[in-house]
């Protein structure tokens, strides 16, 4: 996949004076992403705490099926969460979460509830949190118990916001209205909602056991967006089976679609998931660092500039990560990146006005 059929032209590397210049808020990156959105509109660098509320799944629970989506390991993709009582306790979860960030970062301190730039006009050293409800499906439990999690931690102090990760077909109007009274009780902070499509193709969303069709993804986001609640899509590159030229397709979806962040990343083959087996089968190859970064750098060129990029790469737990190696050096993966870009004169949106 590193024929670069799919660039929209040729690549030469610009000269020097006459290098393109990027957007300003974009802070110096070829991509308008999630830190440059962060300091600019909060004036700090915000960093994501994962949390793990012991949710469920309707791919998980019987509802649909009950070994989740094919590449979804046990923990629900919340690996990364902070481990503290085991009980799903959101407070201590991002004080512990938070505790570890300050400690990487001078002054030591608490951060203030609301962000501020210093005297000097530079950024707050001190760290501003995204409580993100990660694992599993965020929004499929008992609509008590998701009030509680969500103004629990949009009651903290140092938190800017929430991200809630979650399924399309798990926004019934009663969750739909309780995220609108929320966003209206905590009118400072912000609840982002994040849904996993993955893919447009109907033939690889049955392969991964995605369990809804597109329509009921148009749905819910035309739902989220009446509210004015910001949508964050995943997508997954490298999947069984597609081409890079169905990949643009997903990326031409989402350009008409207009989420307010779209997070990219690799296909990970974790132990434990019946994707480790189709592998070790040879049912499919995982990409190599080069063709990734391929077809990476082509669908930010063709996605649209004002979509913030949330992340373009991914490091599944080592313990578990069967495939590929490589993402486990993820300096290296984002060091390499923006040295392909700079060197092709690439940045987001390039080609929506070349092709």
């Amino acid at each position: 996949m590193t024929g670069n059929s799919y660039f929209c032209r040729p690549r030469k590397p610009p000269k020097p004076e006459k290098a393109r210049e990027l957007p300003e808020k974009w802070l110096g990156k070829p991509y308008y992403s999630l830190d440059a959105y962060c300091k600019n509109t909060f004036q700090c660098k915000c960093f994501k705490i994962a949390l793990n509320a012991h949710m469920t799944c309707p791919n998980r629970d019987g509802t649909l099926g009950s070994r989740g989506c094919i590449f979804c390991s046990e923990g629900g993709s919340g690996e990364f969460a902070m481990e503290t009582t085991g009980n799903g306790d959101i407070t201590a979860q991002l004080q512990a979460g938070f505790g570890l960030i300050a400690k990487k970062l001078p002054p030591a301190g608490a951060a203030p509830a609301k962000p501020e730039l210093s005297s000097s006009g530079s950024l707050h050293a001190q760290p501003c949190i995204i409580a993100y409800f990660q694992a599993y499906t965020n929004t499929y439990a008992p609509l008590p118990r998701l009030e509680q999690i969500y103004s629990e931690a949009l009651e903290i102090p140092f938190v800017l916001g929430i991200s809630i990760a979650t399924r399309p077909d798990c926004l019934p109007p009663q969750v739909l209205g309780l995220l609108a009274g929320l966003k209206n009780r905590y009118p400072d902070k912000f609840i982002w909602i994040e849904l996993g499509l993955q893919t447009i193709h109907d033939k690889t969303a049955a392969y991964i056991r995605r369990g809804y069709p597109l329509s009921c993804f148009d749905e819910a986001v035309k739902n989220l967006q009446a509210i004015n609640l910001p949508v964050i899509v995943h997508m997954i590159l490298g999947l069984p089976g597609e081409r890079p030229s169905q990949m643009l397709e997903t990326i031409s979806y989402l350009n008409a679609v207009n989420p307010f962040g779209v997070k990219l990343q690799l296909l990970h083959v974790l132990e434990g998931t019946d994707l480790a087996a189709a592998y070790r089968n040879g049912e499919f190859s995982v990409l190599t660092l080069e063709g990734y970064l391929d077809i990476l750098i082509s669908c930010l060129e063709h996605l649209s500039p004002d979509i913030v990029i949330h992340r373009v790469t991914g490091d599944g737990p080592k313990k578990i990560l069967l495939a590929p190696n490589w993402s486990g050096n993820k300096k290296k993966v984002l060091n390499t990146l923006h040295h392909l870009m700079r060197e092709r004169d690439s940045f987001q949106g390039r080609c929506l006005k070349t092709c």
